[in-house]
């Protein structure tokens, strides 16, 4: 479900028109989110870590209203519920295309993405299909090789692309602290630094509140 958003009354309607102007209109933060009680409590009780901070990313998008947001076509709009589309990884360092449905609930959610994911994994090339072309999505990727302070993606330059991207790089420390690279990526006619400090803080809570999990 969506709802269109009226623009002469939307308190961001000279901002979206003036983001919206340009050619490269996507903004991007990076920062270390500490993780250290969810790592653990997976660990021990055999989740994958992988899925936790997915599912807690995407908990986090859905809290921020303005990363809901959809430009389509001339109108913006704002979808009820976000899902994601991942890149999942294979053995032979290869990756595919991944839609993963959103629910609050792990279990559920686990229970949906899990053969999502085996059958992107058995499957070869992009799996680049109409699924993945949905705007009630994210677009998130983990790079577990790099512990990552800053991020780019590849983009057609003057493609209307209002997707938000999320990124999460090498588990690792610092300053004595157990933390995840993440960087977010969000058409600044939507959101501003504001609306990714509230997502990343949503997200840093779920991290390091793992009870949710159960």
């Amino acid at each position: 479900m969506k709802t269109l958003i009226q623009q002469d009354a939307w308190a961001r309607r000279e901002h979206f028109a003036f983001f919206g102007r340009m050619s490269s209109p996507m903004h991007s933060l990076t920062t270390q989110v500490p993780c250290e009680p969810a790592y653990r409590y997976c660990r021990e009780h055999g989740i994958s870590f992988f899925l936790h901070y997915l599912h807690q990313t995407l908990i986090a998008v859905n809290a921020c209203d303005n990363l809901r947001y959809r430009i389509e076509g001339d109108q913006v709009v704002q979808y009820d519920r976000i899902h994601a589309n991942t890149t999942i990884g294979r053995p032979d360092h290869s990756f595919g295309f991944c839609p993963v449905q959103f629910d609050p609930d792990f279990q559920q959610f686990r229970a949906y993405a899990e053969p999502a994911m085996q059958a992107v994994i058995g499957a070869s090339g992009l799996c680049f299909n109409e699924e993945c072309q949905r705007q009630d999505v994210i677009h998130f990727s983990a790079i577990p090789w790099v512990a990552f302070e800053g991020l780019t993606h590849a983009h057609h330059s003057g493609f209307p692309d209002s997707v938000p991207k999320v990124s999460v790089g090498k588990l690792h420390q610092r300053d004595g602290k157990l933390v995840l690279p993440v960087a977010t990526f969000a058409h600044h006619g939507l959101a501003d630094a504001y609306h990714i400090h509230q997502f990343l803080e949503r997200l840093e809570y779920g991290l390091n509140h793992p009870p949710c999990l159960t």
